[in-house]
């Protein structure tokens, strides 16, 4: 294993690096249009369960079936691997949106409309950041959910530690294959410590003391 190790160290750190860059990005993205999506449904109780079963139901979808659907249609390479991604990340987050912004106490809203605040800057200033702290529990749950999704994403020749995995399985009993599917499990769980770790400080910074849950 040492001198796999040793012998790829390179292709190692690069495709670590593509792996969590790909689990981030997609973060992003997903954090951005599930709190949209969560902002124009959580005050309809009939959307706010519509948004809550499409998320119920989207994480039911085997991701490894959902990329290969994608492949058909968009090709080998990194776009079916972002899209699978995004999708899943999105999902928790999409629910623990809806959660939190529905959980505001409405006296808080109606004190913050009292003192002329618009809609918008209620929503804003208000409730997104009271509703924060739940929706990076969602942020969280989604990393550490993706970043193995990530690795099943590899079959699309997307970037990351998920070649390592399937070059592996590919070669099973021959050289060095059990080592490279170790290297790319061990790889992606550390790489989930080490995010999680990052979301957990980005909480402290962003979340005011009064409301840390």
């Amino acid at each position: 294993m040492w001198d796999f190790l040793r012998a790829q160290y390179e292709q190692i750190l690069f495709s670590s690096w593509q792996h969590f860059s790909l689990v981030v990005q997609c973060l992003v993205l997903a954090t951005v249009i599930a709190v949209l999506l969560a902002a124009l449904v959580y005050r309809n109780s009939a959307l706010t369960a519509i948004a809550n079963s499409v998320s119920a139901i989207g994480l039911t979808i085997p991701s490894f079936a959902f990329i290969g659907l994608l492949i058909a249609p968009l090709g080998f390479g990194v776009l079916p691997a972002v899209i699978v991604v995004a999708f899943f990340a999105t999902l928790p987050i999409l629910r623990n949106a809806v959660v939190g912004l529905s959980g505001i106490s409405p006296s808080i809203v109606e004190s913050a409309r009292g003192i002329g605040m618009s809609r918008f800057r209620t929503l804003l200033q208000v409730e997104l950041p009271m509703a924060w702290p739940i929706i990076l529990t969602g942020v969280r749950v989604s990393a550490q959910m993706v970043m193995g999704v990530a690795a099943v994403a590899a079959y699309s020749l997307g970037p990351g530690l998920g070649g390592f995995i399937f070059s592996g399985l590919s070669r099973l009993g021959g050289a060095n294959s059990l080592e490279s599917v170790l290297t790319g499990v061990i790889g992606v769980v550390v790489l989930a410590v080490i995010l999680d770790l990052l979301l957990v400080g980005l909480g402290r910074l962003t979340t005011p003391r009064g409301i840390r849950v």
